[in-house]
């Protein structure tokens, strides 16, 4: 009789792990559920002693003679088995490599970009592979490859090291770059630190040709056909009347 392919999905630390009656061995050395080691028991004696505490039985060490289990509700142990992975794989980031490629008549511009990007990736904690291939008659000039490596290398020296000195394999130069410590590498150049806002600081100019646009209030009061904008004779259009403050 086949059994049923196991979930895709399913998690590692739910795999392969097996739970009060699933248990095949007729003794188990049992842990209690405050981690006190309760010595070699049968297996009716560790479930007994489960379903008393209203815990699981569960096999951590199955390979072990006899087999290891503990008494520990079964949600809770998955959780903390999830969490240690989860913990563990956060510290897989600095194992990542990053690989450069060169050429030998690289143009100027293009290696700055380059160097910038391998200067990004050791202070982000990464490797980084560094190849040069050389096409076609460009063999016969070894030398300018390994120039164009070694240029890269003396810039990097503030973030990383080689892991070894550059190798000729095949049509092209590898070599391994590995980062320094946090403590001996040196500050990202490309990092620009946080900076105040420009809208925050004051703008002079510009108050000054907002005040300067506003009209000022004159004290002259139009009483003239110009100014008032009437037709006729006016009799009182020499008159300059000024009006107090």
């Amino acid at each position: 009789m086949s059994r049923p392919f196991s979930p895709r999905n399913s998690s590692p630390a739910s795999a392969f792990v097996r739970v009060n009656g699933k248990i095949r061995a007729r003794e188990v050395r049992l842990i209690g559920a405050e981690s006190q080691q309760l010595g070699i028991v049968s297996l009716g004696d560790a479930l007994t002693m489960a379903r008393q505490q209203g815990v699981d039985l569960v096999e951590v060490a199955p390979n072990a003679t006899p087999p290891v289990c503990r008494l520990v509700d079964y949600g809770k142990y998955r959780y903390e088995q999830a969490k240690r992975e989860k913990e563990a794989k956060k510290h897989q980031h600095a194992n990542r490599v990053k690989e450069i490629q060169l050429s030998p008549t690289i143009d100027p511009h293009d290696f700055s970009v380059k160097l910038s990007h391998a200067i990004d990736f050791l202070c982000e904690e990464m490797k980084v592979k560094v190849t040069l291939r050389f096409r076609g008659r460009e063999m016969a000039h070894q030398e300018f490859g390994f120039e164009v490596v070694n240029k890269l290398l003396k810039e990097v020296t503030p973030f990383g090291h080689p892991d070894a000195a550059p190798k000729l394999i095949g049509r092209g130069i590898n070599v391994m770059l590995s980062l320094l410590p946090r403590n001996k590498r040196a500050r990202n150049p490309h990092q620009n630190p946080t900076s105040s806002s420009p809208s925050a600081e004051p703008r002079p100019e510009a108050e000054e040709t907002v005040s300067s646009a506003r009209p000022e209030k004159s004290n002259r009061v139009p009483v003239n056909a110009a100014e008032t904008g009437s037709f006729g004779q006016n009799p009182f259009a020499n008159l300059d009347v000024q009006v107090g403050q």
